[in-house]
């Protein structure tokens, strides 16, 4: 009987949580560890079916909007943040809010605001229905237009001053065919001093191509409404590698392994890093691997907790 070669498993690194993540999950840990359930959560605080459930079973309750929370109780605003008109909400039904807002999304708004004071018509770039760009629209609803793709470029007529922002989760060189797109037809566009697009969005796309190149299949571990993780796996898919996004192990189809040497792997920003390590497991469990690891940059970013929240001392 001929043993076969263990079958390669490349990681690509960074993977899994980013800061404005980690810093949403633990502002509602803080939360239900310094005061017990409920804490209410509009929206999910991120977009990953796990986190959420983990943070149910510990008394978080997530609601679609804030007419659900009780008068005078303790809400937290998602990572994605909201609009101007949901903190009014807020304050009308006297809430205690903490805001998990991903400081990155957190730009985007103040941007939009500086635009839109100076008179510009804002091109605002991202997936229409997505809770961050629900946020951001409602900051300068009367002078912003969504756009997805260069088509709906082509289709714009705006006279005037124009300026243009991105959803913080987009594709990376599907974003800039876009930005080419509105110079073209705007040439006096401006843009945010820095990408919106955040870095580690940035940085993972970056590590799932260099290992999709390398590999027969492609394993993004996330949610189906990350953004994140949705556009790494079009990413290493548009390599010409298989890919797939599984929220866990379970989802797995061994038999999309059949004649695979080479698996890549990696995590969206919002899923939780344990969930990686049971795919490994998993991929262990299907015969002999070698692991190694693939790194396109090292994060060092850490964002600082809300005052209500903080440890003392």
């Amino acid at each position: 009987m001929t043993e076969h070669p263990p079958r390669s498993v490349l990681l690509a690194s960074p993977r899994s949580f980013c800061a404005g993540v980690e810093r949403a999950v633990e502002i509602v840990e803080r939360l239900l560890d310094q005061r017990g359930g409920p804490i209410y959560v509009r929206k999910q605080i991120v977009h990953n079916i796990h986190v959420v459930r983990s943070l149910e079973a510990r008394g978080a309750v997530f609601v679609e909007e804030l007419a659900e929370v009780p008068f005078g109780a303790t809400a937290v605003f998602s990572a994605h943040g909201v609009s101007p008109a949901v903190r009014a909400e807020a304050r009308e039904r006297s809430l205690d809010v903490l805001d998990a807002t991903c400081p990155l999304v957190t730009k985007v708004h103040s941007e939009a605001r500086r635009f839109a004071e100076r008179g510009d018509t804002i091109v605002l770039i991202g997936h229409a229905g997505h809770e961050e760009i629900e946020g951001t629209l409602g900051e300068a609803p009367g002078q912003m237009v969504l756009v997805e793709t260069v088509a709906d470029v082509e289709a714009l007529e705006i006279a005037g001053p124009v300026s243009y922002l991105t959803q913080t989760t987009l594709a990376v060189d599907e974003t800039a065919e876009v930005i080419e797109a509105l110079h073209r037809r705007f040439p006096q566009l401006r843009g945010p001093a820095s990408d919106d697009i955040c870095y580690a969005t940035t940085n993972r796309q970056i590590a799932i191509r260099d290992v999709a190149q390398r590999s027969d299949l492609v394993l993004v571990v996330g949610s189906k409404n990350s953004s994140n993780s949705v556009r790494m796996v079009e990413l290493a898919a548009r390599t010409g590698t298989p890919a797939y996004l599984v929220d866990d192990a379970s989802e797995i189809d061994p038999a999309w392994l059949a004649g695979v040497s080479a698996v890549g792997l990696s995590a969206g920003a919002s899923a939780p890093p344990e969930l990686v390590d049971e795919v490994m497991e998993a991929l262990r469990a299907l015969g002999p691997v070698e692991i190694s690891t693939h790194t396109a940059a090292t994060e060092t970013i850490a964002f600082t907790l809300p005052l209500a929240v903080r440890r003392a001392g």
